[in-house]
Parts: C-alpha cells; structure tokens; sequence
C-alpha cells in the first residue's frame, strides 16, 4: 500500500516503522522542519516538510495516488479539516483521523447521531472520514478491562461478548506449571485453553525473549506465558501458575484527566450493579472504596461534580505525608492514569514498595511494559500502542477486524475473515498449520454466534472468523488468511 501519514510526531514515527516492516510504501508530511530532520535520520521513507492541511501541497505530493491518508496532528481540528478536503477530491483514498474530542463523535454528538443513517449507503461517511480514531478511549478501555480482572495482567478479548480471553500471566515457583513440557499440560485439567506465546530470560541476562510454543516447549518459574482461555475458566489458570488473589476493596485513581476520567465513568457510572459487585467484593459504600487524586485544583473541582460517589483528594501522589496521612499504602490497587508516563510507573513502583498490593501504570509504548515489570508495576498499558494497533487493522482491509500487539510488541493478534479468494477454504488445521511461524488459536464458524479452539479435523469455509497469533509485521502470513 500507499499510505501518507500528517504528523511526525511519536504515533506517526511509530506507524511508519510498523508499515514500512510490512513493507508498505510511506510518505511523512511534517511541518516542523526540526521534527523533520530528525525523523529522516530514523525512518527508511519520504519525509517532506510542509503543511498538510494544506490541499494544493498534497496534491503536489500526490495524494491521489495514496490508498491511505493518515493524520495524526496534535489538533483534532486539522486532522479533520484534511481529511474532508482530501475526501472532496478524492474520496476513494482511505482516510483515518485521530481525534480525541467526544463532541465530534456521531455516537456522542446527538445532532450527528440523529443524521447518522444519512451518511450510510452511497453517501460519504460523517466528516469525510472512514474511521475516527480515540486514543484516549481505547487506553481507558484497556485499564477497565484489566481492573476487572483484579489486575493481574493486560488482557486481550474479542467481540463485546465473547467467551475466550487471551491474558498474559507469569509462572510462579513450585507451581503445576512450573517445569511442566507443553504436551503434558492437558493432564493437569480438563478445562480448554492454549498456550500462546511464551516469554523466557535470555541466558545469562535479564532480557525476555519471546517465542511461539510448540509442544516439546519446556515452562519455568518466571517465564510469562500468553493464554487463551474461556473467561470463566480463568481462576483455574491462575492457580495452575500459582497466582493468589484477594478482593479488590479500595482502589486509587491518580489523574483525572481525560483518560481518568473515561476510567472513572466506566468503573462508578456505566454499571453500578455488576461492575462493583465483581471489583469491590464486601463492601457497600461506594465512597469508600473509591478514590480520586489530582494535583491539578480544576480538574479535582470538575471531579467533584461528576463522581459525587468518589472520595476525591487535590493532591501530590509523590509526597509522603500525604500517602501516609491518607493511607494509601494500604489500597489493594493504585492505577496511575496521568499524562506523565514516567512518573506513573515511577510512582506505581514506589507505592508497592510502600504497600499497595496492585498497580496498574499508563505507558506511552510496549517497549516500557518490560521495565515497568522489572519495577514491580503487575499491568502496564502502552496507551500508543493501542492507537497504532488501532490504526493498522483498519488498513489492512475489510476482512481483517482487529490487531492487537502482545508480548512487548513481538506479536500480533489478528483477527480476519477468511475470504474466497483464502488458499486454506475447504481445508483442515492440521493441513495448514506451521508451528513457529503462526497459530490460530480460535475460530467463529460462519452463522456461529461463539469462539472455539479448532481441533486438528477443523475445516475452513468461506467467512470464518479466525484469530491468529504472528510476528509483528509479518505481511505474508496475514495475507495467506485474509487475501
């Protein structure tokens, strides 16, 4: 593909790098000349130092000839505005927009909501634009989920109802894991999951090396295993990998902005019955339970009105005083949701130090979760990632639904529907499979509702919805599967 990207700022150099792996053709457009400079030295693609909202420069740079426009500025506004210019002229360019204001949203925007079947059919999509992008929204997403889970891993799941759940989990000393060959796991439970990806210390270093597993793989104490498994089967995996939890009763929320708020909203508001009777297990008083702590005097203040529910603090999460006057220590969770992702993970590792029993940091990328573990934070959320992931699925076409990075970005989840034109309709897994290279680890059968793990007789048809595990970047696996 032919893709444009406005805007060389983290994301931008970030996409770039994954399409141009893909081996994807990319044109960056960038209108600091400083940024500019510096990105070239970076990436092996066409860099340009000029406007991109501009609709006489693109033209000049050819956006005609992009299957792919991609803006990325820090202005929603921009962003926007370049996109329905492009789609004007050009409406057969794909066009993806990162726009982090609810009000443009059609599912927010009641006046665009209202006028939302207008723009289905042969009419434009609402803006000019195929796919708005929320960064915001998809990180708060990923740190509810794992809330949810008693924040024992990141986690990764499909469709709004799905039964399976991929989580990544570390193996304990003297667990039933601990030692076990992958081909002998069976015998230790009846329930169904699959072993997705394993990270293992390199020798002599403190390096993870992450791998596919294959059945003579050997697990050990302190590797960090990827599983899927139904969602209602997960305590028996965590007891297998010797992993102890307790009720969450008090949790801590550090930073209100955007993100915490979003987080905020979901774990108080949206589902005040079945959301809080699964996190806060013995406890009646939601105020409690739940605190809110910002240094910022404005935010606190627009807190107090929104989560009357909450006990909400104006103050600095890094002074001592204020934890031990206010007990922080003693919280069972502490998500550090600011728009500093250092000092969240700084400030996550400090308070398991002090006491708290889980932590859950906001990161910019995968290539922190790593360190963030090795400092005792137990879920990591790389908040850039989930855009970039974002982003890719949707240029990857129609058949392919969703990608997800895993394993510090080692891996991709892919989920597809097999088309007609697929190599493997009409045949069976065990015809089909590669071990080392790809895995497919749950099938939806046309006209199905649920997920299955395939068995090695599985047959292929035309709509299957697969997810398969590959290597990050790896354009010939997915197109095997999705063209």
């Amino acid at each position: 593909m032919n893709i444009m990207i406005i805007g060389a700022g983290f994301t931008g150099v970030q996409l770039a790098k994954r399409l141009i792996n893909e081996g994807n053709i990319v044109k960056i457009i960038e209108s600091n000349e400083d940024i500019v400079e510096h990105v070239s030295n970076r990436l092996d693609c066409q860099v340009i130092n000029a406007d991109g909202n501009n609709l006489q420069v693109l033209e000049e740079l050819e956006i005609g000839k992009m299957d792919a426009l991609v803006t990325l500025t820090d202005s929603d506004e921009i962003n926007m505005i370049t996109c329905s210019l492009v789609d004007a002229v050009y409406p057969d360019v794909l066009k993806i927009a990162r726009v982090r204001n609810y009000a443009y949203y059609a599912n927010t925007n009641t006046t665009a909501r209202q006028h939302a079947e207008t723009f289905k059919g042969n009419h434009r999509p609402l803006y000019g634009i195929d796919y708005m992008i929320h960064p915001d929204v998809e990180a708060a997403q990923a740190i509810v989920k794992a809330v949810e889970h008693g924040a024992i891993s990141d986690i990764v799941d499909f469709g709004e109802n799905g039964d399976f759940e991929i989580i990544a989990l570390q193996i304990e000393k003297g667990s039933k894991l601990d030692g076990a060959a992958l081909k002998n796991i069976r015998s230790l439970t009846d329930k169904k999951f699959l072993i997705v990806y394993q990270e293992t210390k390199e020798k002599d270093s403190d390096n993870m090396i992450s791998a596919l597993p294959s059945g003579e793989t050997i697990l050990n104490a302190g590797d960090r295993i990827g599983i899927i498994i139904e969602k209602e089967n997960i305590p028996f995996i965590l007891e297998l990998c010797g992993i102890k939890t307790d009720a969450i009763k008090k949790i801590a929320l550090v930073g209100i902005g955007r993100i915490g708020t979003i987080v905020a909203d979901k774990i108080i508001e949206k589902d005040k019955v079945s959301f809080l009777k699964k996190i806060f297990t013995g406890t009646k008083n939601i105020s409690q339970t739940f605190t809110i702590i910002d240094s910022d005097k404005n935010l606190c203040k627009e807190a107090e009105k929104k989560f009357p529910q909450a006990q909400i603090f104006n103050a600095d999460i890094t002074d001592d005083v204020f934890i031990e006057e206010e007990g922080i220590q003693k919280y069972n969770l502490v998500i550090c949701a600011t728009h500093n992702h250092e000092l969240n993970m700084v400030v996550s590792a400090y308070l398991e130090s002090l006491g708290v029993e889980k932590t859950i940091a906001l990161v910019a990328q995968s290539q922190f979760g790593n360190i963030a573990r090795k400092l005792g934070v137990d879920v990591a959320i790389p908040m850039r990632d989930t855009l970039v992931d974002s982003i890719i699925s949707h240029l990857h076409g129609k058949s392919v639904t969703g990608i997800h990075t895993v394993s510090n970005g080692a891996f991709e989840i892919v989920e597809c529907d097999l088309p007609s034109s697929s190599k493997f309709i009409g045949k069976q897994l065990k015809d089909i499979a590669s071990p080392g290279e790809y895995l497919i680890l749950l099938v939806k059968k046309i006209g199905s509702e649920k997920f299955e793990l395939p068995q090695g007789n599985t047959t292929f048809s035309v709509g299957d919805h697969l997810v398969i595990i590959e290597k990050t970047g790896d354009k010939k696996i997915l197109e095997k599967f999705s063209k």
